[in-house]
């Protein structure tokens, strides 16, 4: 066999394995839990089947949304089409909102569990409607836009998409191999509003701390423990950095004396993660984590990358979103963010979040009037030109 030959096997037997081509016949399609499923020639409507489904939908085809879990981005065919808002599908009632709204397939972006399985397998006995599976991690991000590019008719905007997910993957890994473990951060990811609520390693919420190579501090609580610890816990592991998830959170441990304890307050290393119209880090744990690599890179190694985030970060929201930063809203992000000051004008003309932005956008975190509209539950970021909420100092943080 030749050289030639047999690498054209190889090429072919890794994109059947990878779910980029069909795995059988024409439309047969091997999903990330190994399940063969028949998906139509053309795909017209899609329904996600949570919000990292829906950011992978909205990314790469918005306008083949049959409707949103949150609706937390929405351009103006969703809105002229009026898109429902339904929430994640679970439950006995799944099967009657996907009969009602009549997609062509169903898209689930997540961990592979056997719970979600036999629900994909239920949901599709129930309705007719083909339901895939698709592992989402950090590592398959490129492949995943790749496939799902294909399935939904748009293969070269998943190519160019996956293509910018390599570079901030490979970027990041470059990175980690100049850095000595020893000089490995110890963070702390506060969540929630206490910031009593973390991520321990291994989880979905901690896997892109855990892709940047920093010591998660929450490694200390035990096997299968809650992800919840006590003021003492937090003083005790004193970490060199902490990143905050909920802003009023944020304002109050910033500027709380007894928060000064901390190291990573006193040397001002506390940072609020960005948050609109997604999180950088998780929420969800989607294709929207990218831009959070090179952030995290960032404060986690600063010093060592001659990358500027603003351009990096304006560049991520027009082409993954279409949505166009102002200079203003760039500022904003870097100010609570700790992303350095750059001597680069950026988009200072450009519309705000919104305005006309292609694919584009209404305000994210609401929900464009839609009937039956409803809210993310636990969402907390604001826009960064809105006043942020009334914050309330947690007990622990009260000076003595």
């Amino acid at each position: 066999m030749s050289l030639r030959l047999h690498a054209a096997i190889a090429a072919v037997f890794t994109l059947c394995v990878l779910g980029a081509l069909p795995a059988a016949a024409a439309g047969e399609f091997t999903d990330s839990a190994g399940r063969i499923v028949v998906i139509p020639d053309h795909v017209r409507r899609v329904m996600p089947a949570n919000l990292s489904a829906e950011v992978l939908i909205y990314v790469l085809a918005p306008d083949k949304l049959a409707a949103f879990n949150y609706g937390l981005v929405q351009g103006p065919k969703q809105r002229s089409a009026r898109v429902p808002i339904v929430g994640p599908l679970a439950g006995p009632a799944a099967a009657a909102t996907v009969m009602r709204l009549h997609p062509d397939l169903i898209i689930d972006a997540g961990p592979v569990t056997p719970e979600r399985v036999a629900f994909a397998d239920q949901t599709t006995q129930a309705t007719g409607v083909p339901y895939l599976l698709i592992d989402n991690s950090i590592d398959r991000t490129p492949t995943m836009l790749r496939t799902i590019g294909r399935v939904l008719g748009v293969a070269d905007r998943g190519d160019d998409l996956a293509g910018s997910a390599e570079h901030a993957i490979n970027a990041l890994r470059g990175r980690l191999l100049i850095q000595p473990a020893t000089q490995r951060p110890r963070v702390y990811y506060a969540r929630g509003p206490s910031g009593l609520q973390t991520a321990v390693p291994g989880s979905d919420a901690a896997a892109a701390i855990d892709a940047a190579g920093a010591i998660n501090v929450a490694s200390a609580l035990a096997p299968g423990a809650p992800p919840t610890v006590t003021p003492q816990q937090l003083h005790e592991w004193n970490p060199d950095i902490i990143i905050v998830e909920d802003r009023s959170f944020y304002a109050t441990a910033a500027r709380s004396p007894a928060g000064s304890s901390l190291a990573a307050v006193r040397n001002h290393k506390i940072f609020l993660e960005p948050s609109e119209p997604f999180g950088w880090i998780d929420d969800p744990a989607g294709v929207n984590r990218l831009i959070g690599l090179y952030w995290l890179s960032q404060i986690f190694y600063p010093g060592d990358s001659q990358d500027d985030l603003r351009s990096l970060m304006a560049d991520f929201y027009d082409k993954f979103y279409g949505i166009k930063l102002t200079d203003a809203q760039i500022e904003a992000i870097a100010k609570t963010a700790g992303i350095p000051p750059s001597d680069t004008p950026h988009l200072a003309a450009l519309p705000a979040l919104g305005t006309g932005a292609t694919p584009g956008t209404a305000a994210p975190g609401t929900n464009s009037g839609a009937p039956g509209a409803v809210n993310e539950p636990g969402r907390r970021g604001v826009l960064p030109n809105e006043t942020p909420p009334v914050t309330t100092t947690p007990s622990y943080l009260m000076p003595k």
